[in-house]
């Protein structure tokens, strides 16, 4: 089955399922659906940053500061974030993601999806699939700041980084 083929919920503005759609036909008539972001650390605290396959069918050959996707047709929040996880990094055996707050992305086009947001320490070494990501480096925070205006980053996942800094910065130091 390919990716397009997979199943989704289709979900209302409040995070209600109210019917299901085949991937790629909720991307192409922009029907709402779930994503999970996960954050991805080393030992040493950078962040893991990847460069998407032109192949993808969702802002293809952009960088992107999360590791995730979308929620399969009945799986929870939490299930997606570990799976999505440990498939992008090529690792098994990671901690469960620890789920920090969701939010509704809506873009220009009139495409949105509910979008749950995790952290999760990986020490393991990474293997990312070669048909999701072209480049990966684990990156301190200040060079990925200061790649924020240089690099062609994946507009959810700009927006998502935004927005758990500001999170973070609400939640004080921990």
């Amino acid at each position: 089955m390919s990716s397009a083929d997979e199943i989704l919920d289709i979900v209302d503005e409040n995070d209600r399922v109210v019917g299901q759609s085949p991937r790629g036909q909720a991307y192409a008539e922009g029907l709402r659906h779930r994503c999970v972001f996960i954050q991805a650390r080393d030992a040493e605290g950078r962040l893991f940053v990847h460069r998407r396959t032109p192949t993808k069918l969702v802002f293809p050959s952009m960088y992107d500061m999360f590791v995730g996707g979308v929620v399969g047709a009945g799986e929870s929040y939490d299930t997606a974030a570990l799976r999505e996880a440990e498939e992008e990094l090529g690792v098994s055996g990671l901690p469960r993601p620890r789920f920090l707050f969701k939010f509704l992305y809506e873009n220009d086009a009139g495409h949105s999806w509910w979008s749950a947001v995790y952290e999760v320490r990986c020490e393991l070494p990474v293997n990312p699939q070669v048909e999701e990501v072209d480049w990966h480096a684990f990156l301190p925070e200040e060079e990925v700041l200061a790649r924020i205006d240089d690099w062609a980053w994946v507009p959810d996942g700009l927006d998502a980084y935004h927005r758990l800094r500001a999170h973070r910065a609400a939640e004080g130091p921990r």
